[in-house]
């Protein structure tokens, strides 16, 4: 193919790419980022069972990890001498690689492409949530299969529903997640052949349109830019065999965007229940709240008293007898500013820092058994969501410090008494879990105001689904 035909079809090709970019966009990419967010906290909810259940083993490194891209984990067959600490490490990964793809990775089109959507591709299918068994090939999901075997005995109700909540939001957004992807793909590959048409082989002649030319020709004219050996095979047959006219048309009619009626009405949807929902997920951070703050004080309590002598020790008695208050500690932590990449040094003060924690798990308990919920259900959606919000960065805060501290109380001890230093990840892990899924429905909210809005805007009035 070559001259006008060729130049039709690269118009009606780039066309029908810059439809579908706008329907992937505005339609695909949201449904994508609700999937993941869903995908990552199940995961992140089983993870935290395997590290309570001391199934796996906590990665001392996990939060010194800095990750630049996505990088799938090792799926090699397991070395059995080492194959608590591997299993440790591999899972680890996963919930940091899936943190970073989900939370500070940009799902856009213009920055995703063929080799990015493979690394997600690979991330998703890292373990085969679908048919996760223990006779599985994958060695990782044999393992992971045998964890959710052992995780279920001898808990309780709660967390077995957990479990199996998690475990079939998991099979559900591999699915959906993956049906996305092949969209996405597709995108991808038909704008690379695109490309490759508009710069080296438009106007080439057939004799001249063969892998090898092209591949030099690519070299010079689109530096940088990977060979796909597979794509320029597709885009020499569509373009200069005898059934190329039959494969390009079939490539249009796969790009084609299915056009949607607007539909006269739609159920309405409960904002402010899905707010309410989010205060009741982050006022669940207080459990663990409540469990670091034991820990924290016994870490305390072990780290000074091996500081202080037999006249500190006397002092401290008269304190408690006199309801005097307890002399300051200061700590000073470190931890990574994740938005420059540098670690940031400061100044704790224990006592003070424990009693704002108490102060906020009291609140935060209120929102899920307390009169604050109540309180909150006769508010307008507006001081809800800022509610949400704010504690939500509160809970942030306390994370960011606490993994600071948990840091500082482990390196600190000396090794005498380092075995007495009780470590809170699990907690964290808990917190960062209501982090993720406050933060989840903060968004549903957001996205389906929007949709209600636009269907407002439209003149299309949602009914009440009861009536």
């Amino acid at each position: 193919m070559a001259g006008p035909e060729q130049t039709n079809y690269t118009d009606k090709l780039m066309q029908a790419l810059v439809s579908r970019k706008d329907w992937l966009d505005k339609s695909e990419l949201v449904k994508l980022k609700d999937a993941l967010r869903g995908f990552h906290s199940s995961f992140a909810s089983l993870y935290n069972i395997y590290l309570k259940k001391k199934l796996i083993d906590e990665d001392p490194y996990k939060q010194e990890t800095k990750i630049s891209e996505l990088e799938v984990p090792d799926a090699s067959a397991f070395n059995e001498a080492k194959r608590l600490e591997q299993l440790s490490i591999r899972l680890s990964n996963y919930d940091s690689q899936l943190d970073f793809l989900v939370n500070f990775y940009q799902l856009g089109i213009d920055f995703l492409n063929l080799d990015r959507i493979k690394r997600i591709v690979g991330l998703v299918r890292y373990i085969d949530w679908v048919n996760i068994t223990p006779d599985s090939q994958s060695p990782n999901t044999k393992a992971v299969a045998e964890l959710n075997v052992q995780s279920k005995a001898g808990v309780d109700q709660i967390t077995l529903s957990i479990i199996s909540e998690s475990l079939s939001t998991l099979s559900r957004s591999t699915a959906t997640v993956i049906t996305i992807l092949k969209d996405l793909n597709s995108y991808y590959r038909e704008s690379y052949k695109l490309n490759v048409r508009q710069t080296v082989t438009q106007n080439m002649s057939t004799g001249d349109a063969t892998p090898g030319i092209i591949k030099k020709k690519m070299g010079s004219a689109m530096p940088g830019t990977p060979f796909y050996q597979e794509l320029i095979d597709e885009l020499i047959k569509e373009d200069y065999s005898k059934d190329g006219a039959e494969m390009r048309e079939a490539v249009l009619k796969a790009l084609k965007v299915a056009e949607e009626k607007p539909k006269s009405t739609k159920p309405a949807v409960n904002f402010k229940n899905i707010l309410l929902d989010g205060i009741q997920v982050i006022g669940g951070a207080s459990t663990a709240l409540n469990e670091i703050g034991v820990k924290l004080d016994e870490n305390e309590s072990v780290i000074e008293s091996r500081k202080k002598g037999f006249m500190e020790f006397i002092k401290n008695l008269v304190r408690q007898m006199t309801h005097a208050e307890p002399e300051e500690v200061v700590y000073t932590v470190e931890y990574l500013d994740t938005t420059k990449g540098v670690p940031v040094k400061e100044k704790v003060n224990f006592h003070q820092f424990r009693d704002d924690m108490d102060k906020k798990t009291k609140i935060l308990n209120s929102f899920v058994r307390g009169p604050a919920y109540t309180k909150l259900s006769n508010m307008t959606e507006e001081q809800i969501i800022g509610y949400l919000e704010r504690n939500i960065r509160d809970v942030q805060a306390f994370h960011k410090t606490l993994g600071a501290l948990d840091d500082f109380f482990k390196s600190n001890a000396p090794s005498d008494i380092r075995e007495k230093i009780k470590g809170i990840k699990p907690e964290l892990s808990t917190m960062k879990n209501s982090i993720v899924r406050a933060n989840q429905l903060r968004y549903e909210y957001s996205a389906q105001k929007e949709e209600d809005d636009q269907m407002k805007r439209l003149g299309i009035t949602p009914i009440d689904s009861e009536t």
